[in-house]
Parts: structure tokens; C-alpha cells; sequence
């Protein structure tokens, strides 16, 4: 039967590419339900227009502003203009293999491998981008640059605090207001861990969504709403056990020794590390174990997403020879993912494409600005306008 094996003479790249196009992306489809991933006609003609770029820089067009003067007919009415902003943007490739040997075809009685793998391809990539934006979240909190640091520190909510250091009910809302103030209301999508996740469903916040597949079965997806946001659970989100501000009477709390041999309740100040408090820790001072999550909250608008394709984004190839035989399926991609307002500058990469580690580094962002070589005269985007924000929390 034709394309009943997994075999590199009988394999439709075309008709592969369409199997796999039609399995539903289901987080990447309500990521951009939630329009914080939107479609950027400027990048699309950039790297249209120029065949084979991997990096481009788009003018992005400035805001007005200004005080209003005193119209009473005797005041001179002042002029300003807009400044245009520049923002950087990368094409982030990817590519991957599989292997199938022939033997697996054969003691299965001829099973079609081919549409089981097209299902696992989709879902495979759908985690892919997701790993692609955490990495790009990651980069952006990490800025080092003045501006930069600014608004990290405006975008971000600790509550490992408050209370319990978990989230509660008015977190969210909390977080959003600090990040946008009046524009809160852009917010549209909540990227946490399940463990967070977790907490926020004893509360009875979270709401699953669920998914009807072709042949009518319906099942829960890792996909909630909180407060009417859209909630992906990922245990790729960052965890970091450490130590947390505590007194003598917290569960678990361990007294802080300057030198020697800790007794039981007792650490050594050198090994409160990572430490998540807000003090400067000393001897007799008191700090309790625990893990510090990071949630992301992302508003419509930001990211800006693009699919500029490969040239051959799915082939495949025959060895006779090996294990007997065997068939490798070939698989490359290339994206664009931008966050709105915060231009890639390029520091710090070694090829074509950005490693994950490469995107996490945050020397490599910036916040959008006017260009001027002296950072004293450029004008930058007002960080409100830009609907990402992060909190921390321990649940």
C-alpha cells in the first residue's frame, strides 16, 4: 500500500506536512485565541522581501506626547514630534530526527506508523514554540541595562512575602496593575507551574478547558482560566528551592549560625543560598526551605509571532544498512517570536539562529528606544505600554 510504510521512496513530504498541519497546535491555537501572540505584518515583508535573513531591524513608529499649553489667545501654541523606535528581531530555527527501523514495521503486522508520528510531530513542535517563549521571557527578565532593570523591577510581583508566599485570590490583578496600571485590562494569558497551578484550583480560581478530538472524545486540557485569563500549566517554568524570610515560630524554620557545626534547626549563613528574602541575613536571623516559582502574564499584543517556513521543513532518509534497516524522518522550522516593545539586539550569538540559551541571556534585549549612540538622549518606550509582567511566589 502506498505510504503504508515509514520509508523514505514512498514519503510525501507534502502530503506529511499537511497530516502534520492539521493535528491541532493546541496551545500555540489558544495562545493566539488569547491574542497575546499576534501576527506582525512588518516582519512577515522583512523576511520575505529579504530571502534568507535571520535578524532585521523594524522601525516602530513613536507615540505622540507633550503638555498641552494654555489656549487663552495669548499663549504661542508649542510643536514636538514623534521619535521612530527600532526594534530587533530574530528568526529563532529549529530542527529534529527520528529514527523508525524497519524491524518495528515488521513485527507489527504492517501497522501505518505514519499518521501515529504525525500526531507526535505536532505535539512535539507545539512544545517546542512553548520553549521558545519561556526562553524569550526568561531573556527579557533578565535586562542589564538601566532601562532595562527599570522595567523589570515595575513588571514584577513578589508576594514570597505576603502571608503564606502563595497566590491568592487578587494576585493577578495585583500583578497586572503594578505592570501596566490602566492598561491592565490588555492582560490575557497566564504561563505558570503546576505546582502554582495546584494551589490556585484548591482555591476553586482555575477553571480547565477541555477538547474534543475527531472522534468525539472529550478530554481536560493543560490549559485553564483564572479570572478570565487564559491559564498554561508548564513544569519547564522556572523552580528554585531556596530559603525565604521566617521567625522562630514558622514551621520548618532554621536558625541562621555566623560559623561551626550547624545543630538541628540551625544553617550555616554560607548555605542560605539561593536566598529569596528581602534583608540583609545575619546570625540568629531566621529563614525557612521552600521553592520560589515564576509565573508570566502576557497581554494582547505581546508577542509578536511569525511561521517564515523552510525550505524543506520535512524529508526523509533510507539507510538499508544499519539495524537492518532503518528510515530517519528530518524535520526544521523557522520563527519569529517578538515581544512587543523589546528589541533583540544581537550581543551575544555565535550563529544564524539563537540558542534557548542564547535568548535567556538578557544582554541580548533591550527595551525599544529612539537609536541615539548616547543613552542620555534616546526616548523609550513607556513601559506600560508593554503587557508582560512576572510574579514570584512559593504556590
Amino acid at each position: 500500500m502506498a505510504n503504508s510504510k515509514f520509508d523514505s521512496k514512498s514519503f510525501n513530504a507534502e502530503a506529511f506536512k499537511y497530516m502534520v498541519d492539521r493535528v491541532p497546535n493546541l496551545n500555540l491555537n489558544e495562545l493566539k485565541k488569547s491574542r497575546a501572540l499576534a501576527g506582525n505584518p512588518d516582519i512577515r515583508g522583512v523576511f520575505t522581501a529579504q530571502n534568507g535573513t535571520a535578524y532585521a531591524r523594524l522601525a516602530m513608529r513613536g507615540l505622540i506626547d507633550g503638555d498641552a499649553v494654555n489656549y487663552d489667545g495669548q499663549t504661542d501654541i508649542t510643536a514636538t514630534s514623534t521619535k521612530t523606535f527600532e526594534q530587533g528581531v530574530v528568526v529563532v530555527g529549529r530542527a529534529k530526527a527520528w529514527t523508525e527501523r524497519d524491524f518495528s514495521y515488521d513485527i507489527t503486522g504492517g501497522v501505518d506508523f505514519m499518521d501515529n508520528i504525525s500526531q507526535q510531530v505536532a505535539e512535539y513542535k507545539d512544545h517546542l514554540d512553548q520553549n521558545t517563549i519561556l526562553a524569550i521571557l526568561a531573556g527579557i527578565f533578565a535586562m542589564t541595562d538601566a532601562k532595562g532593570k527599570e522595567f523589570v523591577s515595575k513588571h514584577t510581583l513578589d508576594v514570597t512575602g505576603v502571608g503564606t508566599g502563595a497566590m491568592a485570590a487578587s494576585t493577578l490583578n495585583s500583578a497586572a496593575n503594578k505592570a501596566c496600571g490602566a492598561n491592565k485590562k490588555k492582560f490575557k494569558l497566564v504561563f505558570m507551574h503546576s505546582d502554582v497551578s495546584t494551589g490556585l484550583e484548591n482555591l476553586n480560581l482555575i477553571e480547565r478547558l477541555k477538547y474534543t478530538d475527531k472522534d468525539g472524545i472529550t478530554r481536560d486540557l493543560e490549559l485553564g482560566t483564572w479570572n478570565g485569563k487564559l491559564v498554561v500549566v508548564d513544569d519547564d517554568m522556572p523552580a528554585s528551592d531556596g530559603y525565604f524570610d521566617a521567625d522562630a515560630n514558622t514551621d520548618g524554620a532554621l536558625k541562621i549560625v555566623a560559623s561551626g557545626t550547624p545543630a538541628a534547626g540551625e544553617i550555616l549563613l554560607s548555605k542560605v543560598t539561593p536566598y529569596f528574602g528581602s534583608k540583609t541575613l545575619a546570625a540568629n536571623d531566621y529563614v525557612v526551605a521552600g521553592t520560589q516559582y515564576t509565573t508570566y502574564v502576557l497581554g494582547e499584543g505581546a508577542i509578536s509571532y511569525e511561521d517564515i517556513g523552510a525550505k524543506v521543513p520535512y524529508e526523509m532518509n533510507r539507510d538499508p544498512k544499519t539495524n537492518g534497516g532503518e528510515d530517519t524522518l528530518y524535520t526544521r522550522q523557522r520563527k519569529v517570536f517578538a515581544p512587543y516593545g523589546i528589541s533583540y539586539e544581537k550581543a551575544s550569538q555565535t550563529s544564524l539562529s539563537p540558542t534557548d540559551t542564547e535568548l535567556k541571556n538578557g544582554a541580548n534585549w533591550a527595551l525599544v528606544h529612539s537609536g541615539e549612540t548616547t543613552a542620555s538622549q534616546r526616548s523609550y518606550i513607556n513601559h506600560k505600554a508593554i503587557p508582560i509582567a512576572r510574579i514570584f511566589s512559593r504556590g
